[in-house]
């Protein structure tokens, strides 16, 4: 009888536990079961062999998590997302293998717009490029965010050579030499211009290279004219056709995309043209 009792006792408070964690389990926030990962070095000395399979198994999980989240929210359900849990999952899985394509891409998009973590990102994607040689997506990336977020033209101009140069992609050797141009770089910008048309067996390709070259060209010919212009005068011209008065200029160059070149306040010369052809960038 009293071994009944006892018995009972401890059913009765294994119920009392065990139930309210279960249910603790099955309703905890979905943030929560991510889960824990242990340290690299760790995962490499049990892994053995197979660093590659539980890089992607842990790529796997973060995706799984995040597709979870990502459904829920479309559903109206806000729930708590565990950047951190997920960023350091992520950079767990490429210390085990670096060439993991699924966990650069993934990085790109999670931890960028929503984040804000850019130059985490950007690092992550630098990582990437000692291995992945190949893939001009990483320094497209690097280069978009360098721009885009950081506002780091000089930074993303040579991310976008290093694209362009990879890929062959004359739309990359456009970026690049946008991003040269934003950050004063114009004669980096001309070189790698005239590397890449130089390169190239398609004539349109050459032609847009060379009518773009053409442009920075005028730009770098119009800007190094301002600069004489403030060294002699002591001031900066209210127009460009001050350059020409000046004798400093014997004409404006003509803007190739049909524009018009003009000071803008920041002190920088610009056209009209926006370096496109229709006046937007294509």
């Amino acid at each position: 009888m009293k071994l009944k009792a006892i018995f009972l006792i401890l059913l009765i408070s294994y119920g009392a536990v065990v139930v309210p964690f279960t249910d603790y389990l099955r309703n905890r926030p979905v943030a929560v079961k991510l889960g824990y990962t242990p340290d690299a070095r760790i995962l490499k000395i049990a892994s053995a062999d197979h660093c590659s399979l539980v890089a992607q198994l842990a790529i796997v999980k973060v995706l799984f998590y995040y597709g979870t989240i990502v459904e829920k929210f479309t559903k109206k359900i806000d729930l708590p997302v565990e950047h951190h849990n997920m960023f350091k999952t992520v950079n767990t899985a490429l210390k085990l293998d670096p060439y993991n394509m699924d966990a650069y891409y993934f990085t790109q998009a999670a931890f960028t717009w929503e984040v804000g973590r850019v130059r985490e990102v950007n690092a992550v994607l630098d990582y990437g490029m000692k291995y992945r040689t190949w893939d001009y997506y990483l320094p497209f990336f690097a280069g978009f965010n360098s721009a885009y977020f950081l506002k780091d033209y000089r930074k993303a101009a040579q991310y976008m050579k290093n694209a362009a140069e990879l890929s062959g992609d004359p739309l990359f050797t456009k970026l690049a030499a946008r991003y040269f141009y934003e950050s004063g770089q114009n004669q980096l910008g001309i070189l790698f211009l005239e590397t890449m048309r130089k390169g190239s067996k398609d004539k349109k390709i050459q032609s847009m290279y060379e009518i773009r070259e053409k442009a920075l060209k005028a730009v770098s010919l119009l800007e190094d004219a301002v600069v004489r212009f403030e060294r002699e005068r002591k001031c900066r011209p209210s127009d460009l056709s001050e350059l020409v008065a000046a004798n400093i200029l014997t004409e404006i160059p003509v803007d190739p995309y049909g524009g018009k070149f003009y000071l803008a306040e920041d002190g920088k010369v610009r056209t009209t043209s926006k370096f496109a052809f229709g006046g937007k960038e294509k």
